[in-house]
């Protein structure tokens, strides 16, 4: 078996060597074993941790990569592979949202005029403002803070005073936690939000929607560059690479299945 030092792995990386033992200290890497003098040795298995974890970081930030190697370095295969799904949705969330803003946006530019947001459309039901963060996975008092500097315009029950979020809300909620999500300040995401509304200066909020699109892609990309270094950690480790292999014949085609 091949010994590597601290430095061996560091240098594929550019990182430094306190970086690497930093990584091992927060459960990303496996323990390394110690030499009688006590210096740490490391093999194969924690150079494709390190770069399964670096990859992982690129496609799904620092705080999900640390969850799926932990989860993975302590042997809880579920909860990495649930972590990897949760991300796939979220991207997949995000382009399906995209593609709504994206529709609204051709709808508003190619109308004669701008008009009133209705809050409501047909086979919709508002949303109270619990039921909008738990859809958004956000804090009440964060859709709060939306309203408070203007993104967000929800009507008033005219009883009880509650928000009252409709189809048109929910979008410009929609977009803002996308955006957010993107690095975009409140500030900025206020604009596309009155641009989308209004219809005016389009060419900003295109050139929003495009640079977010670029991000999707570019973070689809890293996905799957992190499946193929993640499959080889996955395989220093010993986790099957397919389905469990079976002895059974395939049945032929048209044939009736067997009980």
């Amino acid at each position: 078996m091949k010994h590597l030092r601290p430095f061996d792995l560091a240098r594929e990386h550019g990182i430094s060597t306190q970086a690497v033992r930093n990584y091992e200290r927060d459960g990303f890497i496996p323990l390394a074993r110690r030499t009688p003098s006590g210096y740490r040795t490391y093999t194969e298995t924690h150079a494709a941790a390190l770069r399964a974890y670096l990859a992982l970081v690129q496609a799904y930030g620092y705080a999900t990569a640390g969850e799926i190697m932990r989860s993975l370095n302590t042997g809880d295969l579920d909860a990495a592979l649930t972590a990897v799904h949760r991300g796939h949705a979220q991207l997949l969330r995000d382009r399906s949202t995209l593609d709504a803003v994206g529709r609204a946006v051709e709808h508003l530019t190619s109308a004669p005029g701008p008009g009133p947001a209705e809050h409501t459309s047909a086979g919709s039901e508002p949303l109270s403002i619990g039921e909008l963060a738990r859809r958004l996975g956000v804090t009440a008092a964060t859709l709060r803070n939306w309203e408070a500097v203007g993104i967000l315009t929800p009507a008033r029950e005219p009883v009880t005073g509650h928000r009252s979020f409709g189809a048109t809300d929910v979008r410009d909620a929609e977009l803002t936690h996308l955006l957010r999500r993107g690095g975009y300040p409140l500030e900025h995401i206020r604009t596309v939000v009155r641009q989308i509304r209004t219809a005016g200066g389009t060419e900003a909020l295109s050139a929003a929607l495009d640079d977010w699109r670029r991000r999707l892609t570019a973070r689809g990309v890293s996905m799957l560059g992190a499946a193929a270094q993640l499959g080889g950690y996955l395989a220093h480790l010993g986790v099957p690479a397919g389905p469990p292999a079976t002895t059974d014949p395939a049945p032929a085609p048209g044939s009736p299945p067997t009980v």
